[in-house]
């Protein structure tokens, strides 16, 4: 391949290689060995995900999402609103638009630097759960948000075991084959929440994860009767708003907003995928 101009961007602390790939740019050969290589820390840009923008016969465009690994994910809120700004800014849609993900039709909306996006309705909600591990019986909450997600409420954010613990879960035998991801919560006042998350696919905490923030959100929420909007105060330090409406326990009507920055602009030359 030829020099590819990309954006690094950051959803809360997340960041993600994204490219313009209407004019197929990008060659799909070795497309998992070539994502594992650019998303390389300190060898290359390094990112938590990356995303190619397509052409779309029915909404503004579609994505192609990847894990660091060069997996492919359903669905990463984060990555949405990168994906929408990212748009925005390169005349692909509107302040108002749709996009299509593996996880259906994202409708999204430019707000300044931040980005609101409706989220899929959650299914598979198990509210009070428990995994079985070598340490004995741990009391979980799991749910689908886009992607699977366990929840682990803690009662201290600081010292939560998030990827020693995280990774017993993520490879545990219940969520076979696929896995899951891992948010520890702690609720703090004002109808705030603290998460941390082991995410799938980088194998490591990361320092947001937008379908782990709403999946972290409904947990509380049903917990606690907390009252929409939920602030998700992230490892990063940045706050992910959550907007749900819930009738007989049933959640839905799900809105992630937060912030969606533009790093820089930039071109991968050949070493970044050597």
């Amino acid at each position: 391949m030829q020099p590819l101009n990309f954006y690094k961007m950051s959803g809360s602390g997340n960041d993600f290689i994204i490219i313009d790939n209407r004019k197929k740019v990008v060659n799909d050969a070795d497309l998992v060995k070539f994502i594992a290589s650019v998303c390389r820390r300190k060898m290359s840009v390094g990112a938590d995900g990356f995303i190619l923008v397509e052409n779309s016969d029915d909404v503004d465009f579609e994505w192609r999402f990847y894990n660091s690994d060069g997996s492919v994910a359903e669905m990463c809120g984060n990555g949405a609103r990168c994906a929408a700004r990212f748009a925005y800014e390169n005349n692909i849609a509107g302040p108002r638009m749709s996009f299509k993900t593996e996880a259906g039709v994202i409708h999204a909306q430019i707000i300044d630097d931040r980005v609101k996006i409706k989220m899929p309705d959650p299914t598979d909600f198990k509210k009070d759960d428990e995994l079985h591990l070598e340490e004995g019986a741990l009391p979980i909450a799991s749910i689908h948000t886009g992607v699977p997600h366990v929840v682990i409420v803690v009662d201290d954010i600081e010292e939560a075991s998030v990827v020693e613990l995280g990774r017993k879960i993520r490879f545990h035998e219940t969520f076979a084959p696929a896995g899951t991801n891992v948010n520890f919560i702690c609720p703090m006042a004002d109808n705030v929440v603290a998460m941390r998350t082991y995410e799938r696919g980088v194998e490591d905490e990361t320092l947001a994860c937008g379908t782990g923030a709403v999946a972290s959100a409904i947990v509380m929420a049903d917990k606690l009767n907390v009252t929409s909007p939920v602030s998700i105060l992230t490892r990063s330090g940045e706050r992910l708003s959550i907007y749900y409406t819930v009738e007989k326990g049933i959640y839905s009507d799900i809105y992630l907003e937060g912030d969606a920055r533009i790093i820089y602009k930039a071109r991968l030359c050949e070493d970044a995928w050597k």
